[in-house]
C-alpha cells in the first residue's frame, strides 16, 4: 500500500499568495496513471527540524463547494491556518476524491447514505473497500522538500503508520478533530468506530 514507485515525479513549483499567507505550490504526477497531485509549503526549516504536515485527501465537495456532510474543508482550512501560526509546514494534498473510490462514485455513495447507509456501507455496497488511498507519493513529496521529521495534523492513524513506514520519523500527532455539524456527526462516529479514527467524543455528543 505504501511502495515507493519510480513512477512519481516531481513536475515543478510557483509562488501560491492565499488568504491564510504566501505559500509556495509544488506539483507532482503518478507517470503511470497521469494522476497529479500537489504539496503546499510556507516557512522555512532544516533537515533536522520537526516540520508540521497534514496530508489532505481532495473532497471536492467539502473543500470547495462548502458541503457540511464531512468535516474535510473545515480541517483543511484548520491545517492552513496552523502551517502559518507555526511558521512553517506543509500540506500535502493528493488527489484520491471519496477515499479513492472518485468524484462520481462518491456522489452515488452519497445516495446510498441518503437512504440509511453508512459511509463505509456504502463504500462497500458499490463494490470498493472502505478506503483504497495510497500514501506512496508522500515520501517523495516529504524528500523533495527536505522534511525527516514530522509533527502529523491527523486524526487517522492510517497516515501515521503509512508514513512511518516509509522511514518518515512521525515525532508526534497533532489532533485536527475540527468541523462538527449536525450533517456529519454519523459520518464522523463511523469513521470512529469502523475505521478507527481518533476523535474527542464530547465534540460529538
Amino acid at each position: 500500500m505504501t511502495s515507493v514507485s519510480p513512477a512519481y515525479k516531481f513536475i515543478s513549483q510557483a509562488k501560491l499568495p492565499t488568504r491564510f499567507g504566501e505559500f509556495t505550490i509544488h506539483g507532482f504526477v503518478e507517470t503511470n496513471s497521469d494522476q497529479e497531485h500537489v504539496a503546499l509549503s510556507y516557512g522555512q526549516w532544516d533537515e533536522d527540524s520537526v516540520v508540521p504536515i497534514r496530508i489532505h485527501s481532495e473532497c471536492l465537495t467539502g473543500d470547495a463547494l462548502f458541503s457540511t456532510r464531512c468535516d474535510c474543508g473545515f480541517q483543511l482550512e484548520r491545517a492552513l491556518e496552523n502551517i502559518v501560526k507555526h511558521g512553517c509546514g506543509v500540506l500535502l494534498y493528493l488527489r484520491q476524491e471519496g477515499r479513492g473510490i472518485g468524484l462520481l462514485n462518491k456522489i452515488k455513495a452519497y445516495n446510498l447514505q441518503d437512504q440509511g447507509f453508512d459511509t463505509v456501507e456504502a463504500n462497500q455496497h458499490l463494490g470498493f473497500d472502505a478506503d483504497l488511498r495510497d500514501y506512496g507519493i508522500c515520501k517523495l513529496m516529504l524528500e523533495k522538500l527536505n522534511v525527516k521529521q514530522v509533527q502529523l495534523m491527523t486524526n487517522n492513524p492510517k497516515k501515521l503508520a503509512a508514513l512511518e513506514s516509509m522511514g518518515i520519523n512521525v515525532a508526534s500527532r497533532l489532533p485536527i478533530d475540527h468541523g462538527v455539524t449536525n450533517d456529519n456527526k454519523h459520518y464522523l462516529m463511523t469513521k470512529t468506530s469502523k475505521l478507527g479514527h481518533t476523535f474527542d467524543p464530547d465534540k460529538l455528543k
